[in-house]
């Protein structure tokens, strides 16, 4: 039987590690719920975000139209489209500014 001080610290990495799992994000820029993450990016050549396992990548926009690298793939997203099924996960398009990207990703 294990003494008192190794079931807490089992209890406290168990814990730990199960909140990870379930958040799935690895950056301040992604705010993750049950199933969906929500990441927002700046408009900006370098920026990505890791979600859900894969590295999100901004790759260009316009007004309506956001392309983004997607666990490798270039993927195209348009405001109000279905959402794009890549490397096992859903991603669709919330929002584009002068300044930021804003990007549903969930679970298939």
């Amino acid at each position: 039987m294990l003494k008192p001080t190794r079931r807490v610290a089992a209890a406290l990495s168990s814990a730990v590690l199960g909140l990870a799992l379930l958040a799935g994000c690895s950056s301040d820029n992604v705010n993750c719920g049950l199933d969906q993450c929500t990441v927002t990016i700046d408009r900006e050549v370098n920026a990505s975000a890791s979600v859900l396992g894969v590295e999100a990548k901004f790759v260009s926009a316009d007004a309506n139209t956001v392309t983004l690298d997607v666990a490798g793939e270039q993927i195209s997203l348009t405001k109000g489209q279905q959402a794009v099924n890549v490397a096992g996960l859903a991603v669709s398009l919330d929002s584009v500014t002068g300044d930021t990207v804003s990007f549903q990703v969930s679970r298939n």
